[in-house]
């Protein structure tokens, strides 16, 4: 566990993380079970292929340029976490209010994702779906309660532990989705008349349209498409939650991992879930509206597939007790951040006993990134604008102000306004961009009328000196890093760390040449599922080998170079 999580204090130069930590955690969390849910939900919509296809690309393209544009800056140029960002801009009454309302919202979210993960063991036990509200089996909220427990562990660990485990579990994942797809799409072309194969797009388009994204929806289309993929993760981009973890990127380009989320995750493994999705239901002869994620993933993939899902809901609901945990623990700094977790996670299980997030999760998702949307705006124009506008940047903190009011009335009045015109027709996905302009020029104009506008002279020299002071040493301690770049320890642990590598990357293509001889028709879907999770066991033996000795190895380099430097 790291002995500092920086829960108030700006991360210090020697903690910042490379790149391999961002691309991991990425990958690993957003390639997860609830992708087999939205996926799914696509279908049900009844959107087209190539809504899907476009409106997807559009929208994590526009969710990557918010990750590496708005949030990434902001948290490498104060390397603090949200929380204390805001308290700093909005005062400690503020973000005592923002923290129970964002840590409640986490915590839904995280115990939406353990449902998840609870979907595909109960499957073990026999225990039949769960697509209510409510629970309606005592052994779900068993299953439930002890994924939530393993979950709340690694949690507990740090922002290193978290990374590193979706290290681990991320490429298999992301490979997981792709031959799920690969060996369920025979089932579809089967089922289409006059396709025998599929031999060009035209061929995938025509199987698409009949069995998977149908186009019977009159209501939701391309552009509701986009907006939801934009809108799916506003709450870590646009309201900036994701500084939390991005305050440890050495510069502000490591946004641009996200993409790995958006483009591997959000894009193909909602194509992909909807393609096994569609053929699930094929199999069962029932609509997937009556499948959860463990059902879908089980067609498709047998045992591996009951795997999958616990772990892609492991490596989502893991990172987010971690920021909901930070979140309530920002209501006190005295509070030990690992016991804040532990409870955070224990409520959160809870939760996850009562699917009812899982079962409309897209509006919830929708409705989590709008009620902190407006949070993000005023950290946004307070950051960039006031220094634009003549304003004071901290102003309220500088006024000592408990409460920055101009803050919660933009807050609270932009939500009305988007309530406003959301009864009034406008739908939820397309919200956003309207509250967030009410919500700055509101921010603004109050900011401007409670004191921004004062100079705040000596508070003002004495930050820029502080912040200067930071970023000089920050920059020194990052060039003295590169120039030992080339530093390597020779030893018996590079050749084991090879030999583990190699044999986690064969396992990964074992599994790939046995999607590829199913869908080719050479080997068959029951062989196919039952063979599957072997190469997966292997894969994680490897891999977690691999992930032990590479941490050791990377604990060398450093305290040799910290001997040279000395």
């Amino acid at each position: 566990m790291d002995a500092q999580e920086f829960e108030q204090a700006p991360v210090n130069p020697e903690n910042l993380k490379p790149a391999r930590h961002f691309a991991a955690n990425y990958s690993g969390e957003h390639v997860a079970g609830t992708e087999f849910v939205i996926g799914a939900t696509f279908v049900a919509w009844g959107v087209g292929t190539m809504d899907i296809i476009l409106g997807l690309l559009l929208g994590n393209l526009l969710a990557v340029l918010t990750w590496t544009f708005i949030c990434a800056p902001i948290a490498v140029d104060t390397r603090l976490t949200l929380y204390a960002y805001l308290e700093k801009i909005a005062g400690p009454g503020t973000i005592r209010l923002y923290s129970v309302v964002n840590g409640v919202l986490f915590c839904i979210l995280a115990g939406s994702m353990i449902t998840v993960s609870a979907s595909a063991v109960r499957i073990l036990f026999n225990i039949p779906p769960q697509v209510n509200w409510y629970p309606t089996s005592i052994g779900f909220v068993l299953v439930a309660l002890v994924v939530g427990a393993v979950v709340v562990v690694i949690s507990a660990k740090g922002f290193k532990r978290v990374a590193q485990f979706a290290e681990i579990c991320a490429p298999w994942m992301v490979l997981m989705f792709l031959v799920g797809a690969l060996a369920l799409i025979p089932v579809l072309v089967a089922a289409t008349p006059g396709l025998d194969n599929i031999g060009s797009f035209s061929d995938f388009r025509r199987m698409a349209d009949l069995h998977i994204w149908q186009g019977t929806s009159d209501e939701l289309g391309f552009w509701h498409v986009a907006a939801f993929a934009w809108v799916a993760n506003l709450a870590m981009h646009g309201s900036l939650s994701d500084m939390t973890i991005l305050r440890y990127a050495k510069k502000y380009q490591y946004g641009y991992f996200s993409g790995l989320g958006m483009f591997i995750g959000h894009y193909f493994a909602w194509i992909f879930a909807g393609i096994m999705g569609a053929g699930a239901g094929l199999v069962l002869q029932t609509s997937v509206t009556n499948l959860d994620a463990g059902a879908v993933a089980f067609q498709a993939l047998g045992a591996a597939g009951i795997l999958a899902v616990i772990i892609a809901g492991w490596t989502t609901s893991n990172p987010t007790i971690y920021r909901a945990g930070l979140a309530f623990q920002s209501l006190n700094p005295k509070w030990n951040r690992v016991k804040v977790t532990i409870i955070t996670g224990s409520v959160t299980a809870v939760i996850s006993c009562f699917p009812f997030v899982f079962t409309r999760l897209l509006d919830f998702v929708g409705l989590m990134g709008l009620t902190l949307a407006p949070v993000g705006a005023v950290i946004v124009a307070e950051h960039w604008l006031f220094p634009k506008l003549g304003l004071t940047r901290y102003w309220a903190s500088y006024m000592q102000r408990y409460i920055n009011w101009a803050a919660i009335i933009a807050w609270g009045g932009s939500l009305l306004f988007a309530y406003l015109i959301n009864v009034s027709g406008l739908h939820l996905f397309f919200l956003l961009i309207p509250t967030w302009i009410f919500a700055t020029v509101l921010y603004v104009i109050l900011a401007s009328v409670s004191g921004a506008r004062l100079p705040h002279a000596e508070q003002v020299i004495s930050e820029k000196e502080a912040q200067q002071k930071r970023k000089l040493k920050e920059q020194a301690f990052l060039e003295n890093a590169d120039s030992n770049t080339e530093l390597t320890v020779v030893n018996k642990r590079l050749k084991q760390m090879r030999v583990y590598r190699t044999v986690a990357l064969l396992s990964l293509f074992a599994c790939l040449v046995l999607a590829l001889a199913t869908y080719a028709g050479t080997y068959s879907l029951e062989g196919f599922r039952t063979t599957l999770l072997w190469p997966s066991l292997l894969y994680f033996v490897s891999a977690t080998l691999w992930i032990i000795d590479k941490e050791k190895h990377d604990s060398e380099i450093e305290k040799t170079s910290s001997n040279q430097a000395a």
